[in-house]
């Protein structure tokens, strides 16, 4: 069984690249850490798979956060401090798991890498 994390990222934000990935980061770990720790210790032993995509605005954010939610996926919604170039409370991304793959890709598969 293969394991992995999914970031979701708002594309609407068009977000400078160093930002994109602070806020990807702060997904990942956020997740990583309200996840259960057996599913922790299979993804890191396979390497920690961590893929990036794109949902194109808050609302899609919000509504695939929901369903990871709805099928007892573990998620993390970051909300930004705004203390650089987004307004404070903005909320950027969404991390997914760790989980097996195949249940992260029943709510992520169409989604496109950013």
């Amino acid at each position: 069984m293969e394991y992995k994390q999914v970031i979701l990222v708002r594309a609407d934000l068009k977000l400078p690249k160093g930002k994109m990935s602070a806020q990807c980061s702060h997904a990942s770990v956020e997740a990583v850490l309200r996840s259960d720790k057996e599913l922790v210790k299979k993804w890191r032993a396979q390497g920690s798979k961590k893929v990036v995509l794109k949902v194109e605005n808050l609302e899609e954010l919000h509504k695939y956060n929901q369903m990871a939610k709805d099928i007892g996926l573990t998620t993390a919604l970051i909300t930004d401090a705004g203390k650089t170039v987004i307004a404070p409370g903005t909320e950027t991304a969404v991390g997914i798991g760790p989980d097996e793959e195949e249940r992260i890709d029943k709510i992520t598969g169409n989604l496109k890498i950013i």
